[in-house]
């Protein structure tokens, strides 16, 4: 993630960019510069799940309860010195970085068969030093931050701008993270997360002033480096040859630097000694190797510039249409630009002038990649919205949908109606056990409901819907291309319902539709009258295992009672107590005498276990 060897080049060689210090002190001045704000910090919150999650036993799919008590520490610490926390996630994928997306998740592929060879070997959990996030934390995190009153927002584009824009735009006190993009973005100050103490408040500030110092570089100058070095967005071998030609030519390799350090030195001086003279003059196609890929490296370089920043770099839009993916990349980082030729303001005149005929123009960030206008504010669902083709022709649930991911209240959902493409990332599943499928095809039938739903039918009907395109990780799966998901036709008493109904709608009986087209998407209108006799807050987890024991039949009556025990014992139970427990998980709970023992803690609820498995019966 970010900068190619920049994190170990910033450790290893340049230890005087990090300082270390302390966010009540750096609160308290903040307020005394800035009467009457609130000191904030960003939190690119997708850096920090592995901060956050403290439990031991992570195999099993986490320890919810211990980790929920981890955030609420985390927020009550930074509270109680009067800082405010944003938390961003990750929402979408852009399309530029899809192959980087695609590398990490086979990588990770190839972690978790390490973890599942262990397990088998050893017959226990592995050490942390083998830490895969429990599958799902990402999604359950936003519900719990909401919980705990915080504002948490979901990105409509790479996370990692939205939050550098926000601090930059909204004067923040630091952006909290581990990424070294955020050394590149000119934005407020950056903050490790990793080195964070969270009883003293004493973390790392990481100094993009001082690693230009060490560089002979200016801030300007950071995105150039970052695209040569290679980053999310330009693939590290693209330059390869290029660096290797710098480095042959530099005459102050360090000693204490290994190879990827010199390499960073190199290009800096190269950029510092050679590119600079010629800056103003020459367009950097003549100055650096870009050849076919020059779109990707525009693209790259302008990623970094935030909505009214500009970068001496460009001095004038290529001659031949940039473009990628075979779509018009835009040149403005001016949300109401409206233009597809990148304007510019003619100092004299006052009056706007095409890109190029200015010798004086500097490229405002950033290029996008498709049509809809990125590097907005992702609260604001303003007319810039409808520029965006979309699955969707209803401009009111669109923006509906829309509302809903930036303030992470949904999930997939406006991926599928603004794009048609969603994704999933690596499930902890042994890709050699060939007894249980795959959780992308386990719910792929409740997901093409959904779809239904989202979608309609169309004119033609269900069969000429358009299908999704779904990037799901599953054994086998090489993610070369997306699978093409058609949606498939619910059955609900009256007919399916349209989203202005279940989204809007204030009718009475409006929630007894919901609940119809929730059972509806499992597959279980039949089972209405015997669901709704179990008590409300177990009623969506009997669906699920209801669903569930109905796919996949190789699941047994141990393991329903593995799950019932889980959701009916742990009830009331402080963090403390349940830490304790850690050792008697769900590995463990496979002989009759365990069973036996916690089904007798949950004879209470024997209707609700007796009506789990009369729907088993009759779905059987």
């Amino acid at each position: 993630m970010g900068v190619r060897g920049l994190h170990g080049f910033v450790a290893s060689s340049c230890p005087h960019v990090c300082t270390v210090v302390n966010f009540k002190e750096l609160a308290e001045r903040h307020r005394s510069q800035h009467p009457g704000g609130t000191p904030t910090v960003v939190v690119d919150a997708m850096c920090c799940l592995r901060y956050w999650y403290t439990p031991e036993s992570w195999i099993c799919g986490g320890q919810w309860r211990e980790y929920y008590s981890s955030l609420r520490e985390f927020v009550r610490t930074f509270t109680a010195v009067g800082i405010k926390l944003i938390f961003f996630f990750d929402g979408m994928v852009e399309q530029s970085k899809r192959d980087e997306w695609v590398k990490r998740r086979l990588k990770n592929n190839r972690e978790i068969a390490k973890i599942f060879h262990y397990i088998k070997s050893h017959r226990e959990q592995p050490g942390r030093n083998m830490f895969f996030i429990p599958s799902g934390l990402a999604i359950f995190t936003r519900f719990a931050l909401k919980a705990l009153g915080q504002e948490t927002l979901c990105s409509l584009q790479e996370a990692d701008y939205e939050v550098a824009s926000y601090g930059f735009q909204n004067n923040c006190l630091g952006i909290l993270g581990e990424d070294t993009d955020y050394l590149i973005y000119d934005t407020c100050p950056y903050f490790s997360i990793s080195e964070l103490s969270l009883d003293s408040l004493d973390t790392v500030m990481l100094c993009r002033e001082k690693l230009c110092q060490s560089l002979g570089l200016s801030l300007a100058d950071l995105p150039l480096l970052a695209c040569l070095l290679g980053n999310d967005v330009v693939p590290e071998g693209m330059f390869e040859s290029f660096r290797y030609k710098c480095l042959t030519s530099y005459t102050s390799v360090k000693e204490n630097c290994d190879r990827r350090g010199n390499i960073i030195l190199a290009v800096a001086d190269h950029i510092s000694k050679v590119l600079r003279l010629h800056q103003g003059e020459k367009k950097l196609e003549e100055m650096l190797p870009l050849g076919p890929n020059k779109a990707l490296f525009y693209k790259g370089v302008t990623s970094y510039l935030l909505p009214g920043q500009k970068s001496p770099w460009f001095i004038q839009k290529p001659k031949d249409v940039v473009t990628l993916d075979k779509q018009i990349l835009s040149m403005s980082s001016d949300p109401e630009s409206k233009q597809e030729v990148p304007m510019c303001m003619d100092p004299e005149s006052k009056q706007k002038l095409p890109v190029g005929t200015d010798p004086e123009f500097n490229l405002e960030a950033p290029m996008c990649t498709n049509t809809e206008v990125k590097h907005e504010d992702p609260v604001n669902t303003g007319p810039e919205a409808k520029h965006q083709v979309t699955m969707v022709t209803d401009p009111e649930i669109l923006k509906v949908a829309r509302a809903q991911h930036v303030q992470a209240e949904s999930y997939l959902v406006y991926g599928v109606m603004s794009s048609g493409e969603v994704e999933c990332s690596n499930s902890l599943e042994d890709a050699t056990d060939q007894a249980l499928p795959s959780q992308a095809f386990v719910y792929r039938p409740v997901r093409q409901r959904v779809y239904s739903l989202l979608l309609g039918g169309g004119a033609g009907g269900f069969s000429t819907s358009p299908a999704v395109k779904e990037w799901f990780v599953y054994s086998g799966n090489p993610l070369r291309q997306p699978d093409l998901v058609r949606p498939l036709q619910m059955n609900i008493p009256g007919g399916t319902p349209n989203l202005r109904q279940l989204w809007l709608s204030q009718e009475p009986g409006i929630q007894a539709q919901r609940l119809d087209t929730l059972l509806a998407c499992f597959d279980l209108s039949s089972s209405r009258e015997e669901l709704q006799a179990v008590e409300s807050p177990f009623q969506a987890l009997c669906c699920l295992l209801v669903y569930l024991f109905v796919q996949v039949d190789t699941l047994c009556l141990e393991d329903l009672h593995a799950f019932i025990a889980q959701a009916l014992c742990l009830q009331g139970k402080p963090t403390v107590e349940l830490a304790d427990l850690q050792e008697v998980d769900s590995m463990s709970l496979t002989s009759g005498e365990d069973i036996s023992h916690l089904l007798e803690m949950v004879r209470d609820k024997e209707a609700w276990c007796a009506a789990v498995h009369g729907i088993m019966k009759s779905r059987t």
